[in-house]
């Protein structure tokens, strides 16, 4: 409720990372680098949905899920261009830095 807020994200998956089972994640990364914090909120809320999920992993475009106010292009050319590299190294510090397991869920508070 705080305007003072921070809030980051980090992937710590359990599978395999493949284009095909990242597209939420890279959807919040690319929306974390792309977007106000406004819009940025609305479209998290709406990814965060049971049902996008169910959608997306059918094969529906991410592009679909945006909302009136995004800066689209942005998004779009960056998500494209996103690439798996930077959930991979995500994973590698949930692992290494953290010892959090494989798909394994925690909260950092002021970096701890």
């Amino acid at each position: 409720t705080s305007s003072h807020t921070r809030v980051g994200i980090l992937n710590n998956p359990s599978s395999k990372i493949k284009e095909d089972n990242t597209a939420i994640a890279r959807g919040i990364l690319t929306a974390f680098l792309t977007q106000n914090n406004g819009n940025l909120k609305s479209f998290l809320s709406k990814l965060s949905k049971e049902e996008t999920a169910k959608s997306l992993a059918a094969g529906t475009k991410i592009a679909k899920f945006l909302i009136p106010g995004m800066d689209d292009d942005t998004f779009e050319k960056k998500y494209n261009t996103l690439g798996l590299d930077l959930i991979k190294t995500h994973q590698m510090f949930c692992h290494e830095v953290l010892k959090l397991l494989p798909g394994q869920m925690a909260v950092m508070s002021n970096g701890r």
